[in-house]
């Protein structure tokens, strides 16, 4: 792997969570395959969480970017009475590795953690990631997002724009 591939990819992921923390939701969504999965799992016990969205329980799962879509959309009309008003947020991507798979194809690895500010509360979620990329001219577009959200613990509402 060159250091080019390892200098795009992570600036694929800042911008990302840039687009993100900004909420500038078409831009965010351009980033993802009309077809990616998006999934945080639950942890059936301390060390082992599920792995079949369609068998066990998520706390978040999209099975393509339609799901995404639909929650942004929500956010924009008012419609999610738990995410008014969103809170602020501050992404952090640390750690990134890179695996070539098939195609032109990426198996990425990172950290994450995200603060955010809400009616005057500070809190944070945090955890690991993995992202299926897909070559698409000189960028990148997510095929998949698989999160491990990492803390015990959630004491309000966890949507897509923490992780």
């Amino acid at each position: 792997m060159s250091v080019t591939l390892q200098q795009s990819v992570e600036q694929f992921l800042y911008r990302k969570a840039e687009l993100c923390d900004a909420q500038s939701w078409d831009e965010y969504l351009a980033l993802f395959d009309e077809n990616s999965e998006f999934h945080v799992p639950q942890w059936d016990s301390e060390h082992v969480y599920t792995t079949d969205p369609k068998r066990g329980m998520s706390l978040i799962y999209y099975a393509n970017r339609t799901g995404l879509e639909d929650r942004v959309f929500r956010l924009r009309t008012g419609k999610s009475a738990a995410s008014t008003p969103l809170p602020r947020t501050l992404h952090q991507i640390t750690n990134v590795r890179i695996s070539e798979r098939e195609r032109g194809e990426l198996e990425v690895k990172a950290n994450w953690a995200t603060f955010y500010a809400r009616h005057g509360v500070a809190e944070h979620f945090f955890g690991h990631v993995t992202y299926q990329l897909r070559p698409a001219g000189e960028t990148w577009k997510i095929a998949r997002k698989h999160v491990l959200l990492l803390n015990d613990t959630i004491n309000a509402v966890l949507d897509f724009y923490h992780l």
